[in-house]
């Protein structure tokens, strides 16, 4: 581990800070120790919607296929709660706290009023004024539209997101509501990410910060697409930057201001204090996203040091110093990560999801931990078992979220062990085939660097060093994006000079913690060449996309 910097500013030694981290089914809050990154208290609170998959909350409304929202009171209830129980848990006094960081899934998007009010609280009954989680998949057509169309035109944006816009994306769920829902669209004055909507409801200021703009937001050399190319997509679209409007923080970039990581987007409301019960006026970072925040947890922002995030899915972020085109990464952006670097991201739509959707619907007397260990008994291979773990859809390499999980070569002799086993070698096999893909492609991965929920399971993370063949370090914190977020408080309360000092002295993280047998190495290159060749086989997505629209036609 890097030898710790000292601390070099005029914020107290024995400052703390909030780092705040918005999930999937709840949000975190962990009071760090500004000098050294100790983790002090924290606490969680589970959203009481968790995600809206079915049906809108209080109402017989019924959600399509492939739908995922969430509600915007859950979110506030973070601040209410678990940051006020972090710092009781931590011991310290609200007014020793310096500043306050927080990150988000992405691309969690909403349309609000141009005050911030989110539409979902004036229509509740009207699923398109409730935001949409990262895993709404349900824009896949639009998203289809949008990528078809920018390579007919050619448009210079189209390979810094590896030649496919992700239906998860602001433009394909902005299009989606355009067209399902006209009159929410009009009423929308604005559709922003939620990692900037709460930094709007802790300081009163709109910003938009430069990592969501850019790997959600395709905005590109001082741009967003242009009018002309959003009319062709729909006329009624044509004027969509205008709902992306920009605050006050920042710089000002073809009239477009982009809040940098690290900056400080405005100081703690009345209001926010009130909910947190930290002072008013503290310093509030900009938001950012889960994954690429983490990276600081892990001290791991140099060139080449791939950070996985892995849980319900897993996000890889990677800052390098080369400029190239990926075939399917989520997108590459100037300072996405940290300031002066090029930042990558790539991604697996669901991994964690994979072995719960397993356990919970075809394993009723067993668990991931007895699963986990009749799964390690076995020799690789001796289940006679490959699986493509495209369960949540495929977000890299193929950038196709309307693509389904198979498994392949199931008998009467399988065993619940053993597509358990398959199903964690699936998750592997795609994180190689993203690491391969950068490699190729001109991008060196120097180190691999797991993050995430995931990491308790020793057995998952022996397989990923073994069918990646290289050493794997770990993060050394059990909050990641927390940790993360606070240590950007830390950079925008004035504690470090950037997010590098920073993450030099307050994140952790042990280097080749687990490292890949050669045997095992050699037995998954034979499995990886089958799952290549699956991989090939069905990711044209002919037989997929069919049996995916049957299905859609039949539950209509």
């Amino acid at each position: 581990m890097p030898q710790k910097k000292p601390l070099e500013s005029n914020v107290n030694a024995n400052s703390y800070v909030v780092g705040v981290d918005f999930g999937t089914l709840s949000g975190r809050a962990v009071v760090v120790r500004v000098h050294d990154g100790a983790e002090l208290g924290s606490a969680v609170h589970e959203y009481a919607h968790r995600v809206i998959e079915h049906r809108l909350p209080g109402s017989d409304v019924r959600l399509g296929p492939d739908w995922a929202l969430q509600s915007p009171q859950d979110w506030i209830d973070v601040l209410k709660i678990a940051v006020p129980r972090a710092i009781a848990a931590a011991g310290v006094a609200p007014e020793e706290v310096a500043g306050i960081g927080t990150d988000f899934t992405a691309c969690t998007v909403l349309p609000t009023t141009a005050d911030g009010t989110p539409l979902c609280f004036e229509t509740p009954a009207e699923p398109h004024a409730w935001p949409k989680l990262w895993k709404h998949h349900a824009a896949q057509p639009h998203a289809d539209r949008i990528n078809d169309l920018a390579a007919r035109r050619g448009e210079s944006w189209l390979p810094r997101y590896g030649g496919k816009i992700s239906s998860e994306w602001e433009f394909a769920k902005g299009l989606q509501v355009l067209e399902e829902a006209p009159d929410v669209y009009a009423r929308a004055e604005r559709w922003i990410e939620a990692a900037d909507w709460i930094i709007w409801q802790l300081t009163g200021v709109e910003s938009r910060n430069i990592c969501t703009v850019g790997y959600k937001g395709i905005f590109q050399d001082g741009s967003y697409p242009s009018e002309e190319f959003l009319a062709e997509l729909n006329p009624g679209f044509a004027g969509f930057v205008g709902k992306l409007a920009t605050g006050e923080v920042g710089d000002k970039v073809n009239g477009t201001t982009v809040a940098p990581l690290g900056g400080l987007a405005g100081r703690l409301t009345a209001q926010a204090a009130e909910w947190t019960g930290v002072p008013e006026g503290v310093a509030v970072a900009v938001g950012n996203v889960d994954a690429h925040v983490t990276a600081a947890a892990a001290d791991a922002v140099a060139p080449g040091q791939m950070v996985a995030i892995m849980g319900t899915s897993t996000c890889h972020i990677m800052p390098s110093d080369q400029l190239a085109e990926v075939p399917g990464m989520c997108g590459v952006v100037r300072d996405g990560i940290v300031p002066g670097l090029w930042g990558y991201e790539a991604g697996q739509s669901a991994v964690g999801d994979i072995f719960a959707w397993f356990v919970d619907n075809f394993v009723s007397d067993s668990d991931h931990e007895r699963l986990t260990a009749l799964a390690e008994q076995q020799a690789v291979g001796e289940h006679g078992l490959v699986a493509l773990d495209w369960f949540g859809g495929n977000r890299s390499v193929l950038v196709d979220h309307n693509l389904s999980g198979v498994i392949v070569g199931q008998t009467l002799a399988t065993k619940p062990e053993d597509v358990y086993r398959a199903i964690i070698e699936s998750t592997a096999f795609g994180a190689r085939m993203i690491v391969e893909t950068f490699e190729k492609s001109g991008v060196p991965v120097q180190e691999f660097v797991v993050a995430g929920g995931l990491l308790k399971n020793r057995f998952l993370m022996q397989v990923y060093a073994d069918v990646l063949r290289r050493p794997l370090s770990v993060i050394g914190s059990d909050q990641g994006p927390a940790l993360g977020s606070a240590i950007h408080a830390a950079v925008a309360a004035g504690a470090y000079p950037g997010i590098e000092e920073a993450a030099a002295a307050m994140g952790k993280r042990t280097e080749a913690a687990y490292v890949p047998d050669e045997a095992r190495a050699d037995a998954y290159d034979r499995l990886y060449a089958e799952y290549r060749r699956l991989h090939d086989f069905f990711g044209d997505g002919r037989m997929l996309h069919t049996l995916r629209a049957i299905r859609n036609e039949a539950s209509a």
